[in-house]
């Protein structure tokens, strides 16, 4: 079967390949991938995987074959995995405990959106009530950012948009920000939690506008800069503020499922700023590394 696996040559970061049919062990499901959906982290940070292996975390497709064991979906289920391996293939055989069942009234497309983005987003903003809270999300024009809006105000936050540039700011006041800015200085607002996809620089800025026991959440790190504080920022009276990393892979079934719900509801969109077929990854890689997509991609396997 074909499948995108790791490249670390120049051609890089995915290439075509023929590959193994999977053999899924007694607990696994095996899935048609219908839609797979891109993320910056797998694709910029490809070195970190072997060069050959079939890459990337998130599909969405359809049930073939049910775990023999008897758990998990049935044959025909619609399905989207979030945060799986090597999902970027015609077949996967996958655990139970990263697939989301996909309601009808929700595109299948749409599933292969959440994964990565939309658990980390929903995973941070559970961290503490957000009710009348002040929020925010930076690098919001992305996959990340996109969730993290809207499930903030669905939560009553009061969200403050933080994008690059004003080209980037389309929709998301539509998605539920109260505000949308391209830049953090003069920003009057303490924030209660800042979800950072950025890193950087912004971070010590973010620092500066966060109120007494706030909480940033680096959930990224697309900059590729540096952080510096400046001495004394640091220090402070009152109630303490943090920041906290991000890295949890436990298995994302029931965020999957949460979010699918909530997209049935008609209450949570998928930010998809690029919809193509999978042959053209490396036009859609490009765009991606260029900035050039709002939201996220996702690809067709056809």
């Amino acid at each position: 079967m074909r499948a995108l696996v790791v490249d670390h040559g120049e051609a890089g970061p995915v290439r075509f390949a023929d590959v193994d049919e999977p053999v899924p062990s007694s607990d696994e499901a095996l899935v048609e991938i219908r839609h797979i959906g891109l993320n910056f982290g797998e694709l910029n940070y490809v070195h970190q995987w072997p060069a050959g292996v079939v890459h990337g975390h998130d599909a969405a497709g359809i049930v073939v074959r049910a775990a023999s064991d008897g758990s998990g979906p049935s044959e025909g289920t619609r399905v989207a995995l979030g945060m799986s391996s090597h999902a970027w293939a015609e077949r996967v055989a996958v655990s139970p405990a990263s697939l989301g069942t996909v309601p009808e009234g929700v595109e299948l497309a749409d599933g292969a959106a959440l994964g990565i983005a939309g658990v980390t987003a929903l995973r941070v903003l559970r961290k503490r009530s957000l009710l009348a809270r002040d929020v925010l999300v930076t690098g919001a024009s992305g996959g990340v950012g996109h969730f993290a809006v809207q499930l903030a105000a669905l939560a009553g936050a009061r969200v403050t948009a933080l994008v690059g540039s004003p080209d980037r700011a389309a929709g998301l006041r539509e998605l539920g920000a109260d505000k949308v800015l391209t830049d953090l200085a003069g920003a009057e607002d303490r924030f209660d939690l800042v979800l950072d996809t950025v890193g950087g620089p912004l971070i010590a800025q973010a620092w500066s506008s966060l109120a007494e026991g706030g909480t940033i959440h680096l959930v990224g790190y697309s900059s590729g800069q540096d952080t510096t504080f400046p001495s004394g920022t640091l220090f402070g009276f009152g109630e303490p503020r943090s920041i906290a990393t991000y890295g949890d892979m436990t298995p994302t079934s029931g965020e999957l499922t949460d979010l699918l719900s909530l997209m049935a509801a008609g209450r949570l969109s998928a930010p998809v700023g690029l919809r193509g077929d999978w042959h053209d990854v490396d036009k859609a890689v490009q765009a991606l590394f260029a900035r050039k997509v709002h939201g996220k991609i996702v690809l067709d396997v056809v």
